[in-house]
Order: structure tokens, then C-alpha cells, then sequence
């Protein structure tokens, strides 16, 4: 592994961990849209990661091919799904603008498929991955400096 292969993986895993944190804010933010401009109340928007497929460019000669399993190149947004599978919550107000009209739902409103306990969950999730990346990126750049220490 090269000496900035650590920081790049860790750098890469907190990128996606900020934009999951910023999909999670926006869905917070949306709780209470009944309208957007698609039409409709808002849906929940969730982040779908995946590793990297990024080619290794040089093998360390140390190990045998046998026990060599590749190096890690780090994690990706992949996409940025809307939740079309979960119903949307209804609430009765007839006397809301965007209440249903006619049918067996007349007077309820349709309010996004948002639940708040699973969006705090997802951002401490995202907070503690985040907090561990930087901690390894720490961590890399504490034993790069002891490396250079002993040769002195």
C-alpha cells in the first residue's frame, strides 16, 4: 500500500459520508412539502454507495500473488434514489390547499414518506463514519511522521 493509498481511501469515504449527511439534511428539511415541482408531496431521497473501480496501478513485490487480495481504492456514490416504495403518510385536513378531493382519501393530505427517528439514526451513522475516516486519515499521517522519525 502507498504512503497516501490510507489517506486517499479515507478522504474518499468521507466525501460520500458528507453528501449522505447533506441527502439526509435535505429530507429533514422536507419533512412538512406537500408540493414540489414534479407534483406531489416530496419522497425520501437515500444515498447508494459503492467501491471505487479504479484499476491498482502498482502491486507491492512483498507479497507472494497467492496472499495478495488487491488493495482497497476506496468508496463512491454510486446514485441518489427517491423512495417510490414506501406509502406516503396521510393526514385528514379538508381545509388544506392540497387535500384530496374526491375519492375514498377526500379531506386527507398527502405528507412525505419521511420518518424522522430514521433520518436521526442515518445521521449519526453517516457522523460516526465520518468521525472515523478523519480519525484514520490521523492516524495515517501520526505513523508517516514516526516513519520519517527513525531516519534521523
Amino acid at each position: 500500500m502507498g504512503l497516501f493509498s490510507a489517506i486517499n481511501i479515507s478522504a474518499s469515504g468521507m466525501t460520500a459520508e458528507r453528501l449522505r449527511s447533506d441527502v439526509i439534511a435535505d429530507n429533514l428539511a422536507n419533512i412538512n412539502t406537500t408540493r414540489t415541482p414534479e407534483g406531489g408531496a416530496y419522497r425520501r431521497s437515500r444515498v447508494v454507495f459503492q467501491s471505487m473501480n479504479q484499476p491498482v496501478i502498482w502491486k507491492t513485490p512483498f507479497l507472494p500473488e497467492g496472499l495478495d487480495k488487491g488493495l482497497g481504492t476506496g468508496v463512491q456514490v454510486a446514485e441518489i434514489q427517491k423512495d417510490y416504495a414506501s406509502e406516503l403518510r396521510l393526514v385528514y385536513d379538508p381545509k388544506h390547499p392540497d387535500a384530496i378531493t374526491s375519492g375514498p382519501n377526500a379531506g386527507y393530505v398527502e405528507y412525505p414518506n419521511i420518518d424522522i427517528v430514521t433520518e436521526m439514526v442515518d445521521m449519526i451513522a453517516a457522523s460516526r463514519a465520518y468521525e472515523a475516516n478523519a480519525s484514520m486519515i490521523e492516524s495515517s499521517k501520526s505513523m508517516f511522521l514516526k516513519a520519517l522519525e527513525i531516519g534521523k
